[in-house]
This record gives structure tokens, sequence and C-alpha cells, in this order.
């Protein structure tokens, strides 16, 4: 059976939980939309939370928050960082609920997130919802990115069959300026990319990839969160083509989905869906082997 109820957390007072007997996730309704914990329950925060920034509400800057938040692509400013720090909409589901946020000012877009549970699978379902409210069309692509907290390896499939013969590329990887092919947090495998969080490095690290397989994984001390999202061989992604994308400091990890680049009318709405399932007592990785080993029977679930 999957509750929610509203609690107070880490300073905002109006937070809800939605949980059944395993696993739990918390929503903020006072600023947002973000999803600010998931985890086990009795367990760690799976998600990053910025502790100086716990509670905070109001203003006119962008705060990074932690947890998990929907943006639009391609990435700029000031269309980015539109300050996310006012109260939004709730609407209580019998399994879950639903975050509308109020039309940004200067780009007419209207963010919803709704976050669902299967308590038998105990599997959350993360729907994000952009709308165009403006008067003009807006070119854009939905982009969820969930911010993971410190000390964890990301996990990234790479396909490696032909998808239109062996004289064609299969894939994309893009890189940004700061990108440094030679860190030392990175392991480029021959089918899978391990990235590691080092609370050491303060340089960003970032990188975008074409998966088909359209999953992501993050291990940390145990704890096991995978998010995967649907492919789509016939559309365009943003970046060159990518549908997965991760960045890293020394402060977080985050884990970053993409959708459809599209045009939308006035009224017109882009959708981009997420599942994310947890596991505990998963084996450690530092090698493709370790993956093979102790991350790819959870993804094969």
């Amino acid at each position: 059976m999957v509750t929610v109820e509203k609690i107070v957390y880490r300073g905002w007072s109006n937070c809800y939980r939605v949980a059944d007997q395993t696993v739990e996730a918390v929503v903020t309704a006072d600023v947002g939309p973000r999803i600010i914990r998931c985890g086990f329950i009795g367990g760690p925060n799976c998600l990053a939370e910025m502790e100086a920034q716990a509670g905070l509400t109001g203003g006119d800057e962008w705060r990074m928050y932690g947890g998990h938040r929907l943006w639009h692509s391609p990435e700029a400013v000031p269309r980015t960082y539109i300050p996310d720090n006012e109260p939004v909409e709730v609407e209580i589901l019998p399994d879950g609920l639903e975050l509308r946020q109020k039309t940004e000012p200067g780009t007419g877009i209207a963010k919803t997130l709704r976050l669902t549970l299967d308590a038998i699978t105990h599997q959350f379902t993360v729907e994000h919802r952009l709308v165009n409210q403006g008067l003009w069309p807006v070119t854009l692509a939905p982009w969820a990115i969930t911010v993971m907290r410190t000390g964890g390896v990301a996990v990234f499939p790479q396909i490696r069959e032909a998808l239109n013969g062996p004289l064609l590329s299969n894939r994309v990887l893009a890189l940004w300026p700061y990108t440094d092919m030679n860190d030392s947090r990175v392991t480029w495998g021959s089918r899978y990319i391990i990235l590691r969080q080092d609370v050491t490095k303060e340089n960003p690290f970032k990188f975008g990839i074409s998966a088909p397989e359209g999953w992501m994984a993050y291990l940390n001390d145990g704890y096991l969160f995978v998010k995967r999202h649907q492919y789509q061989a016939d559309v365009v992604y943003p970046d060159g083509g990518v549908n997965i994308e991760t960045y890293t400091n020394h402060a977080f990890l985050e884990l970053e989905s993409l959708g459809e680049v599209q045009t939308l009318e006035p009224g017109n709405a882009a959708e981009l869906t997420e599942i994310w399932s947890l596991f505990k007592d998963v084996g450690p990785v530092n090698s493709e082997a370790d993956v093979e080993k102790n991350i790819l029977p959870y993804i094969k679930d």
C-alpha cells in the first residue's frame, strides 16, 4: 500500500512523503518542483542535498538544492537558470502526487512533475512535462537531472552492436570544453563507462552518450540507484544526439536523461518518463567485470 503524507523536511514546512513498506521519496512544495530524497526507509538518501540551501525559499538567485529537477535543453543563461524558489501546486494521487510550477517568466514554459510508486515492484515512475504557455513556438527538449550524493560510482552502457551495418558509426559521444579525456575519475571501457565521484576534485567533468539501452546507475556504499527511460531511434536528441549525460565535481554527480528536441506550439507539451529502482547490499564496482557481475543482474530484472 502506498501512503502520501505531508511532512516537515530539512527546514521546508510543506513537503510530501510518498512511501510503501520498503522505499520512500520526499518532494518539496515550498520550492521546485523538486524530489529532494529517495531511498530505502531507514537508509541514507541516495540523492544529494546542499546543506547550506536546505529550507531556503524565495529570492531571485537560482539554487542547486540537490535532489531531482526538471530543466529544458539546450542549456543557456539566463533561460536554464530561472529560479524555482517559489511554492508549487500539489495534487495528491492514490499512489503519489503531481507538482505543478507556475509558468516561468521569460520562457513561457510551465513544468509539471508527477511521482508515483508501485508498491509491488517498489519502483518510482517520474513523469516530466513541459507546456508552452507562451505566445510563440519554443524549441526545446525535456531534461531530467538527478543529483547524487558524494562518494559513489556511476555506470553508463555503451552499445557495441552495429545499427546500420558494420561500416557506419553506432553511437555519439558529446564532450564539453572543460572535459579532460584523461581525467582520473573516468574509465572508458569497451562496453561501459565508469565515472567516480571524487570529493577532492573540484574541476568539473561532463560527457553525453547516445545509449539505446536507456539506463544509468549509481552505486554508493552498497546502495544502487537505477533510472531508465525509453530511447527513440528516429528522433533528434540534444547536444549532437545524446539521450544520456552526466556531470560531476567535488560536491555531487548528476545522472541526466534527455528527451526529443521538438518545437512546441503554444499550448503543446513535451514529456519524458523515467523509472527509478533501488537495491541494497550490492557489490563494488571497480571494473567492467564488476559491472557485469554486480550491476547487470539488477538492470535485467
